[in-house]
């Protein structure tokens, strides 16, 4: 596994993105030395720009990032198989805010397969202490201190994650992305309004499944004792890729369901 990183020219010692969080993040996904998803990807990078009122360059179509990306990483660093972190931020060259440009950094992280099931189950727990909210920019990866604080917890208690709550005490995500919970034929998705991320990588594969109706897909209200009722658990981070979850507290989940739903998916590309 190996990181790459770019940016958009001289970092700032005193950059937004450094100083205040005021960024945005969204991944892209590179397989067998091509992008997939990468309209959704590109959409969901223009949305949530556009929800942090930052100046979205003329420059930035989906041309421009297939280009670049292929131009500097597939071919200029032979990535095959890798997951492009993005994050775009504001500058203070502006007579206000919103009119200041936009720069860009980015990370790479080559991986065997970004659509594999990493082979380490994960262990979960819920954490109380704080929750995260529900409003608009929720949904997107802006700067987060419980994602930084929860997984400092997750370390000092021998966990690999956290369940957050939202303020209504159901689950809304972990600190790494969304949860997927299969019981019988059905597979519960805490809703965006909840909490939980827009996710590209989630969104691509619960419509596969739904299109090939395979299960049902449920976008669901979840008090934190439903995680106990899962038979398997996924976890899909479009940071760090695609997970079984294992154990939460006492329970422990199987994962060959899931294995072969994603098979079903990876299969279809």
């Amino acid at each position: 596994m190996k990181n790459y990183i770019f940016t958009s020219g001289a970092v700032e010692e005193a950059n937004r993105a450094f100083t205040l969080g005021d960024a945005v993040k969204v991944s892209f996904f590179i397989r067998n030395a091509q992008l997939i998803m990468d309209e959704e990807c590109y959409f969901f990078l223009m949305a949530s720009m556009r929800k942090m009122r930052l100046n979205i360059p003329l420059s930035y179509t989906l041309e421009f990032f297939q280009n670049l990306f292929n131009t500097e990483i597939i071919q200029g660093k032979s990535v095959k198989n890798g997951i492009i972190n993005f994050l775009a931020y504001r500058n203070t060259d502006g007579i206000t805010l919103s009119k200041s440009t936009v720069s860009y950094f980015f990370e790479v992280t080559e991986v065997a397969d970004v659509l594999d099931i990493h082979e380490r189950n994960l262990e979960l727990d819920l954490i109380k202490e704080i929750n995260v909210n529900t409003n608009l920019l929720s949904n997107i990866r802006v700067h987060s201190p419980e994602n930084i604080y929860g997984s400092i917890y997750a370390e000092e208690n021998d966990l690999d994650d956290v369940i957050f709550l939202n303020p209504n005490k159901r689950i809304a995500r972990t600190a790494l992305g969304n949860l997927l919970f299969l019981e019988e034929n059905t597979i519960k998705i805490p809703k965006h309004t909840e909490g939980a991320y827009i996710s590209p990588l989630l969104e691509n594969f619960v419509t596969f499944l739904d299109k090939k109706k395979l299960v049902t897909i449920q976008e669901s209200e979840m008090i934190a004792f439903e995680s106990q009722k899962a038979e398997e658990i996924l976890l899909i981070s479009d940071e760090k890729g695609i997970f079984s979850v294992g154990k939460i507290r006492n329970k422990t989940f199987t994962n060959s369901r899931f294995t072969d739903l994603v098979q079903q998916w990876k299969e279809s590309f």
